[in-house]
């Protein structure tokens, strides 16, 4: 069973892939409380399917980019879980996960753009290319453009603009986009069916930060002469 996960928005999304199809999910939107719902939720789905945590032979865990707190959640938890277990862990990029969906529900066709928010009046963004027949989306591999970024919301590079975008960040900031369409937030449920798939690409576990955490640690303090 594939074990699979996302804390890199303010949503914690989680699903059981059964090897034929997602067998169970929960989802909840508890902004900063992304520990206290990430392990209830997991013993919900194993609960849900029947499964205990030695029936997971892999996990696949969505690597951001998002803020650092949420996102380093999931990835703690993943990397534990599969270290106990002795189970492959797989990293995500969000952003494809939306993107995915977008592919699923026919909402995209030939270039688009999916942003999430960065906060600061900035999202975390990148571009696709959808098969322009939207009867081929459905199931369709995921192609990215290049590396997802970060920047202001206005400041987007000039081949973006008019583009359809997917994601929370356009809803944020409609003024510096065209068309906007769902989904919103990723879904651990989609995350599975595209990694079993094998619709997406497999990064390490490891957080697509994009920036320095909001939070430093204290420099040494000055010497006193």
């Amino acid at each position: 069973m594939l074990l699979a996960l996302d804390t890199a928005t303010p949503a914690v999304t989680v699903a059981l892939h059964d090897g034929t199809s997602v067998v169970a999910t929960r989802s909840g939107s508890h902004p900063m409380r992304h520990g206290e719902q990430l392990a209830p939720a997991i013993e919900a789905v194993l609960t849900e399917a029947g499964a205990t945590p030695r029936d997971v032979t892999a996990i696949a865990v969505g690597v951001g980019p998002g803020p650092f707190t949420g996102l380093r959640v999931g990835l703690v938890t993943a990397r534990t879980m599969a270290a106990v277990l002795g189970i492959p862990t797989y990293g995500v990029c969000t952003l494809d996960v939306l993107a995915a969906q977008a592919l699923d529900e026919g909402r995209v066709r030939g270039r688009f753009l999916v942003a999430s928010d960065a906060r600061r009046k900035e999202v975390y963004w990148a571009g696709y290319d959808a098969p322009d027949d939207p009867t081929t989306g459905p199931g369709a591999p995921v192609v990215r453009l290049d590396e997802p970024q970060v920047g202001p919301a206005a400041d987007l590079p000039g081949w973006t603009h008019g583009l359809v975008v997917v994601g929370e960040g356009g809803r944020l900031y409609p003024a510096a986009f065209g068309e906007v369409v769902g989904p919103e937030r990723p879904s651990a449920a989609v995350l599975a069916e595209a990694v079993a798939a094998e619709r997406v690409e497999l990064r390490d576990p490891e957080p697509l930060y994009l920036r320095r955490p909001d939070i430093m640690a204290p420099r040494a303090p000055k010497r006193v002469s």
